[in-house]
């Protein structure tokens, strides 16, 4: 293949230049180019969201390792986890992992967010982020001090309640968890069921909440399958971005700002590309450095669940749908006509946050309840009838860290996400899965479950629970951190999300989350988008 050839397209000054179109930079392509007066350029690596199963609520199960629509990365090698490699799905398409997430909609706790501010992290405490969770939110339920109505993205119920979901928050009472209609509401603690990011039994994704009605637009260029290779600098100012397209290397300049917002994995990745990290590392790969930064990629953290399988008593699960092809037409049948049944469900319809541990002053664990059951998610399901209690540990201690595997753009980064490497973790993701045994065995629950299939003759010892969970954990697909907001060295961002080091330069997406948030992270790379197009509106 020849080497492509640099050129400019003459249309090619935009006054924005967004990087990414996934949960952050979707919002950024919204409302930036709302008013008209300022023209944005959002470049995409993936391609369109044209696939059916992106739009189908369940058809988050296949898409997690549709190649063509996910960036398939994988860890290096976990020491902590009987040194495997952890598959780490990311989206690839217009909506970014918006587009292929498990659509379960939770915000986190104020406790999080107030503790951003705390780290000198101005105007990113919760009551400083409640407007924009509420700007961002169409709830189906209406608007109240927590909640918007006339947002954008929806946030629906369940379409339907479920015997087995009724019966795990019903245990979960009995074992003195409260119930909590609403985890984004006064309090997070309880159980209850999960709402979700769909319309009218539909996947509300970020691309079709923001970036669709915003396409007409004349001020706003997006371009798919375009791979920006660097950002480019005069001096220490951001002034454009190299792209390949098409077998071409293209230029766009930027008269304002670049925004990046390719998540936790590509941002950094980026940066390091463009010159932006530790010094001695870039010089490796013979990569001029712009700005001295060795936070970027650093500080990585994401949620790791231990699943529990069970066996039902009664074919209710949806094993028993998808496994019966009758019940499957059927099922297919309720969603195109109705848009209701078992194609709606996410990754979690039913849920809990408990505190675990005994000092723990706020929850720390979350459950996602889940009516079928498989070997890993996104594989094919189990022939019995099998149902899923989930467990992660919320705050987890651990940190681990993303690196250039070279040069290339293409070349995907090495990821060490380093988990359990922080004995306490481990602790707390051990109790966690003997409080979902409990709940199991514990009415009405108990009533449904013919018998436990995962782990199944493990003993409730602690080596023995301990060894299972070093050797089936797996991500539960939110990572976050690694070009983070603050103020001491390891920051890569301030609290205006304005790169350190360089001008002109942003990073606005889940990665520039100090600590991980209490929950699935969807919500607040959304807010995180919000926020940041106002402070780049607000500079302009």
């Amino acid at each position: 293949m020849p080497v492509p050839t640099t050129r400019s397209h003459a249309d090619a000054q935009f006054d924005y230049i967004v990087v990414g179109a996934g949960s952050s930079g979707c919002v950024l392509a919204n409302r930036l180019s709302a008013d008209g007066r300022h023209t944005v350029l959002l470049l995409e690596a993936g391609g369109p969201d044209r696939s059916p199963w992106i739009h189908i609520p369940i058809g988050y199960g296949r898409t997690i390792f549709d190649r063509r629509i996910n960036w398939a990365y994988e860890t290096e090698p976990e020491p902590g986890l009987q040194g495997r490699r952890i598959y780490w799905p990311r989206g690839k398409v217009l909506g970014g992992s918006g587009s292929v997430n498990g659509l379960v909609h939770i915000r986190g706790q104020r406790e999080d967010f107030d503790g951003w501010a705390a780290l000198g992290n101005s105007g990113w405490g919760y009551d400083d982020l409640l407007p924009y969770f509420r700007k961002s939110e169409h709830q189906v339920r209406g608007a109240d001090a927590y909640h918007g109505s006339d947002g954008p993205l929806w946030v629906s119920d369940l379409t339907e309640r479920h015997p087995l979901c009724d019966a795990f928050i019903g245990s979960a009472a009995r074992l003195g968890i409260p119930r909590n209609p609403d985890f984004n509401g006064e309090q997070q603690e309880g159980a209850g069921y999960f709402q979700l990011t769909t319309r009218r039994g539909m996947r509300c994704s970020p691309a079709t909440a923001y970036l669709r009605p915003a396409m007409a637009r004349t001020n706003l260029c997006v371009r798919t399958r375009a791979l920006v290779q660097r950002v480019l600098f005069q001096g220490t100012r951001a002034v454009g971005v190299e792209y390949e397209q098409g077998g071409e290397l293209l230029v766009a300049q930027a008269r304002r700002e670049v925004l990046l917002s390719g998540g936790a994995i590509n941002s950094p990745q980026l940066l390091m590309l463009s010159g932006i990290g530790d010094a001695s590392r870039l010089a490796g790969f013979g990569i001029a450095t712009i700005a001295q930064s060795a936070g970027v990629g650093r500080n990585l953290q994401d949620h790791l669940q231990a699943r529990v399988v069970l066996r039902a008593k009664r074919a209710i699960t949806y094993n028993d749908v998808f496994n019966n092809p009758l019940r499957a037409l059927l099922a297919g049948m309720q969603w195109a006509l109705l848009r209701r049944g078992p194609l709606t469900v996410s990754a979690g319809q039913a849920g809990a946050f408990v505190r675990m541990m005994p000092d723990a002053p706020r929850p720390d664990v979350q459950f996602h309840f889940i009516t079928f059951s498989a070997d890993r998610p996104g594989e094919g399901l189990h022939k019995f009838s099998g149902f899923t209690a989930s467990v992660c540990q919320l705050r987890p201690a651990s940190r681990g860290h993303i690196e250039l595997a070279g040069p290339d753009p293409k070349s995907a980064p090495r990821i060490y996400a380093n988990y359990l490497s922080a004995p306490g973790d481990l602790v707390v993701l051990r109790e966690a899965v003997r409080l979902a045994r409990r709940i199991a065995l514990t009415a009405p629950l108990a009533n449904l479950v013919a018998s436990e299939f995962v782990p199944g003759d493990v003993g409730n010892g602690d080596a023995a629970l301990d060894d299972f969970v070093r050797s089936t954990a797996i991500t539960i697909f939110h990572p976050a951190g690694t070009c983070a907001m603050g103020h001491g060295d390891e920051a890569v961002v301030d609290h205006e999300l304005r790169v350190r080091g360089v001008q002109g330069l942003r990073v606005i997406d889940a990665s520039i989350m100090p600590t991980l948030v209490s929950g699935n992270t969807n919500a607040i790379a959304v807010a995180i988008g919000e926020k940041g197009s106002d402070l780049v509106l607000a500079a302009a």
